[in-house]
């Protein structure tokens, strides 16, 4: 395990670093999961091994530290991933984020432009979210105020997500959770899509194939960003069809589709 400072007051990411070539690839996580967890199998996959691969937790998740007093939006979650990817000596990495960590990844690129050379989205929020109450991902969580969310709201949560997500979700701060839903319904402005729109790094978009496509998928593609099908999976990709997840990366980030 590995870390570094991030905030002035001392605050930690800490990741889960695989040795291999450069440039480094960067795994990012999805709102109340860890990129160990979710991206371990991917990271090993014969089609993705070999490159230096940070599985990073973002601040307030997973085995990074959780401050109470952090704000948590999608700007400062990118800010703090690009001071530990500094401390890391990286640049110019391949970043994949699942979710949440798709939209991070944008403001990172659009942020830190010298420490992003590749995106791969993996059903990545793009846009921003209407709250709605008793859901389980961050439409739900955005629903309670930060008081209701802390006075019993995070158990309420915890019996909708299921044993599953929460098995990682429980180890998020509370104040992290919450704050984080709220600013990744509320979006970015410009919109996290409005910023890959404009981006000029070869950018993949990974959506499940049962749900069909993403909304606005046209528009993507005529700016130039990869929109692909994984087949036989739900939202959690590279969980789902690790081979399926392997494959469309591999060819996303290296062109190799055959081991």
């Amino acid at each position: 395990m590995r870390q570094a400072s991030v905030t002035p007051d001392g605050h930690r990411i800490r990741w889960i670093e695989l040795p291999g070539a450069e440039p480094a690839r960067v795994y990012l996580h999805g709102l109340g999961a860890s990129s160990p967890a979710y991206f371990a199998a991917a990271a090993a996959h014969p089609l993705l091994a070999g490159r230096r691969s940070l599985l990073l937790d973002l601040l307030g998740f997973g085995i990074s530290d959780r401050p109470a007093d952090f704000r948590y939006a999608l700007e400062d979650h990118a800010d703090a991933v690009a001071a530990a990817l500094r401390s890391a000596a990286v640049a110019g990495a391949e970043v994949v984020g699942h979710s949440m960590g798709g939209a991070v990844a944008i403001v990172l690129a659009r942020r830190h432009p010298e420490l992003v050379a590749k995106l791969v989205l993996v059903d990545a929020n793009l846009d921003p979210i209407t709250p709605v109450a008793q859901r389980p991902g961050s439409s739900g969580l955005a629903s309670y105020t930060e008081e209701e969310f802390l006075a019993g709201g995070r158990d309420e949560v915890a019996e909708r997500v299921g044993p599953f997500w929460w098995a990682t979700m429980r180890l998020a701060g509370p104040e992290a959770l919450h704050r984080s839903a709220v600013h990744l319904a509320r979006a970015t402005v410009p919109t996290m899509r409005e910023m890959l729109l404009g981006m000029a790094v070869p950018r993949t978009f990974l959506y499940p194939e049962p749900e069909g496509e993403p909304h606005g998928a046209p528009g993507l593609r005529a700016a130039g960003v990869r929109v692909v099908a994984v087949p036989e999976c739900g939202h959690n990709v590279m969980l789902d069809n690790p081979d399926g997840f392997a494959t469309a990366t591999a060819e996303a980030l290296t062109g190799r589709t055959e081991v």
